[in-house]
């Protein structure tokens, strides 16, 4: 046989959680052609695999790069992590099915600036992507709080009969091209007046396309119980899978409370398809909040609009600065993002450990100082909770990062190292792999990430992007239309 890559004697961990074994694994074309202990044939490049782990490419589940795949088709953050996909249109906010009416409501306002919203529809912005050739694949959920603002004049009340009606439509021709499902953000003021019965109409149109749905819970503070159980009765009213979006317990009062959400979630697992995600971090990063300004934790300003020459410093530094409190101080400053330092570590690493969460980066790439999960969440879970705290073994951190996460949300073909699967795929030094990005540096790439290829194509390489861009728009596997 004669193929274009055989990665030889490289230490396989293939996405199942089955233990690592030495092997060869060969390319053809966009696709793994096979993978043996010694495979014979002939390559146009045989890559030394001795002293290297050899893996799926990870899939970030839990993204925020809706705009971003577009603009800055590069994607080092994510490619220079290991990253060979992204799922975008989380926490009930996405680029497409969006008309604005004015400039991108809080919290839509992450993911770029008004001219950035430019899809009506889920086939306008596919159809962007695949212009634009990120170096990642790419595939999609709808946003709540998108339809909300599409079809209302007023997003703090609950949407009206005619408005629901219209954002099912919505949602039903988004499915139809290719959305892998519904994600809410109902911690935050633009979703928070809509009651569960807003939420379950429009979960009813996705078991037709087998589409599940993610949330930003209603809280993830002292009322967390509570809202664990509207997400799972929403899942049962529309008898879809439900994610639950980075299960943290924030708040200083709630810290310790992760014994319970997930017994909860484990409650839940024995009776209907649930699961989370989860980021490597005891800090969270959204637009500032005033609900959780607090002298509890430390509140990191990452922008502002009216104060932008204030990103990077804490409110507190700042509200002393203007001899203001803290909460005339947060109102001064926004709009604005935070990170907010909320949650205590053995709850971070409790949720991390647990079968049933994933790993997503909820990395926020607009932020002119980000949180450094954007750069670092993936190698952090290799490096500092896999090899340095031996809170999983190696099969079990990538199996997190692959193939529980393709086949939770249903993407054809990837997160395992398989032959007839595409060739997403990455070779990083287990030994030497971890987060280069830290709070005060967040934009550093993580050393170790020895080569990324993305359908085939070498596109990163030792610390540099090799130019080459390959990603695409993936649809889920029960998309009736046009498949991978």
């Amino acid at each position: 046989m004669h193929y274009d890559i055989i990665f030889t004697q490289a230490t396989l961990v293939d996405g199942t959680g089955a233990p690592p074994r030495i092997a060869d694994v060969a390319v053809q074309g966009e696709r793994i052609a096979a993978v043996g202990e010694q495979l014979p044939g002939e390559a146009e490049q045989r890559i030394d695999g001795r002293g290297l782990v050899l893996a799926p490419g990870f899939i970030d589940v839990h993204t925020h790069d809706d705009t971003n795949v577009i603009r800055t088709p590069g994607m080092l953050p994510k490619l220079s992590q290991g990253v060979t996909t992204v799922i975008v249109g989380n926490c009930g906010i996405s680029a497409a099915p969006v008309t604005l009416m004015g400039n991108p409501p809080d919290p839509m306002n992450l993911l770029g600036q008004r001219e950035d919203f430019r899809y009506p529809t889920l086939g306008h912005y596919i159809a962007a992507v695949n212009r634009a050739r990120p170096a990642v694949n790419v595939a999609a959920l709808v946003g709540h709080t998108a339809l909300r603002q599409n079809q209302m004049d007023d997003l703090f009340r609950p949407a009206r009969p005619a408005e629901i009606a219209a954002m099912r439509a919505q949602l039903r021709q988004a499915l139809e091209q290719g959305a892998l499902g519904l994600s809410s953000g109902l911690a935050y003021a633009s979703a928070n007046a809509a009651p569960s019965e807003e939420v379950m109409a429009l979960v009813e149109e996705l078991s037709a396309h087998g589409a599940l749905y993610t949330t930003h819970l209603r809280t993830e503070f002292e009322g967390i119980l509570e809202a664990m159980e509207e997400a799972f009765a929403t899942g049962r009213h529309g008898r879809v899978p439900v994610v639950i979006s980075h299960l943290k317990c924030a708040g200083a009062g709630n810290w310790g409370r992760t014994v319970q959400t997930l017994a909860a979630l484990e409650q839940a697992a024995r009776h209907q398809e649930v699961g989370c995600d989860c980021y490597p971090y005891a800090a969270s990063s959204s637009t500032l909040d005033l609900k959780q300004v607090t002298a509890d934790f430390e509140i990191f300003i990452t922008w502002s609009e009216p104060h932008p020459e204030l990103s990077g410093r804490t409110l507190a530094e700042i509200a002393a600065g203007w001899e203001l409190p803290l909460l005339q101080a947060a109102e001064r400053l926004m709009p604005a993002g935070a990170v907010y330092h909320c949650m205590a570590e053995d709850d971070v690493r409790r949720v991390l450990a647990h079968p049933l969460t994933m790993v997503g980066s909820d990395g926020l790439p607009n932020d002119p100082h980000p949180h450094p999960r954007l750069w670092g969440a993936f190698p952090r879970v290799l490096g500092h909770y896999c090899r340095e705290q031996r809170l999983f073994s190696l099969s079990e951190a990538v199996h997190k990062m692959t193939g529980l996460s393709a086949r939770r949300f249903g993407l054809v073909d990837r997160g395992l190292v398989r032959p007839g699967y595409f060739a997403d795929l990455v070779l990083f030094d287990a030994e030497r792999i971890r987060d280069g990005a830290t709070f005060e540096r967040p934009c550093t790439p993580a050393p170790g990430i020895e080569l990324v290829l993305v359908n085939g194509l070498p596109c990163y390489r030792q610390g540099q992007a090799t130019g080459e861009r390959r990603g695409r728009f993936l649809y889920p596997k029960h998309h009736r239309g046009e498949q991978q």
